[in-house]
């Protein structure tokens, strides 16, 4: 837009930042009702064009959990044309089959950083939770498959409140034990801030843990996930977790708000030079579209200044 925004470097951030896209997976879970299988495919589809490299594409947990997600064997089918990533949720072994059975080479399964959540969300204690990710994970890496776990309630816990971080350091560490190739720290129902953010970071590193097997995933509850993100980039993460046109949150707990939006991660990130792959008016023309589809504006900021303007 007119050469905006206008691109002032920061020397001591990365050079480039890969974008984890989870609008098609965590976005469209928290729908009322479920979007039409060809509407994902070709959400999907728009994303990949409009640069995207990693894109999650849906879960195959049971359709009782999640409804809205329920098509995810008639979905991954539809997006075998796409070179992008296309990493998929799986809660269990079960649902593991499903996704091997359909040629899915990246798996994610979903933790927690406290009880509570892990009670509400899971069904099971965080130890059992991970006794139970032990074997997906297993077999998972025996097929070659990347494996990303997710880590949520990592900066506070809607009924627990503060989480200590060495809990957070201690359940991540389990995590990348069985095998994980890389961590999404979830602040899920965004109340972290910068501090916090870099804490955090920092004693997960003093514990052996490398920066560069991390991820952010922040949420925009209290206006913070773009000034977490910085804060993660200040301290050398390179994979931020964002949602096209700023969709979902996370329907197991209620106090959480929308994820952190693309357009506006990737506003910030062109005016700091810093490289994503991303055309950013393609991307905006696509949650423009998805907007459509759902019946309702995009909350993003920038999907909203940049499609007034137009």
């Amino acid at each position: 837009m007119n050469g905006l925004p206008m691109t002032v470097p920061d020397p001591g951030l990365p050079p480039r930042v890969r974008i984890h896209e989870v609008g098609a997976r965590d976005g469209l879970q928290n729908e009322k009702t479920a979007v039409p299988t060809e509407v994902k495919a070709e959400f999907i589809h728009r994303l990949a064009a409009a640069g995207l490299t990693t894109i999650e594409a849906t879960s195959f947990v049971h359709p009782k959990w999640v409804p809205q997600l329920a098509d995810a064997e008639q979905l991954f089918p539809l997006l075998g044309d796409i070179e992008a990533a296309l990493p998929v949720l799986v809660p269990n072994e079960r649902g593991l089959d499903r996704a091997l059975a359909l040629g899915a080479t990246r798996i994610a399964v979903f933790g927690s950083a406290t009880e509570t959540f892990a009670l509400r969300n899971l069904n099971r204690t965080v130890a059992e939770s991970l006794a139970m990710f032990e074997p997906v994970v297993a077999r998972a890496k025996e097929g070659r498959a990347h494996v990303r776990g997710y880590l949520s309630m990592c900066f506070g816990d809607p009924w627990e409140g503060p989480v200590p971080v060495h809990q957070v350091v201690r359940t991540a560490q389990a995590l990348l034990d069985l095998g994980c190739d890389e961590l999404s720290l979830g602040d899920t129902i965004g109340v972290a801030t910068p501090g916090h953010v870099q804490e955090l970071l920092s004693s997960l590193n003093e514990a052996g843990v490398g920066t560069d097997r991390i991820g952010v995933h922040f949420h925009d509850t209290y206006g913070q996930a773009l000034s977490n993100t910085l804060a993660a980039l200040q301290h050398g993460v390179t994979t931020v977790d964002a949602s096209a046109g700023g969709l979902g949150g996370c329907p197991y707990a209620k106090s959480a708000t929308g994820n952190l939006a693309t357009e506006d991660l990737v506003w910030m990130l062109d005016g700091l030079g810093i490289e994503t792959g991303v055309d950013l008016a393609a991307l905006t023309a696509t949650s423009v579209w998805m907007a459509e589809q759902l019946g309702r504006p995009s909350p993003s900021r920038t999907v909203r200044a940049l499609s007034h303007k137009e």
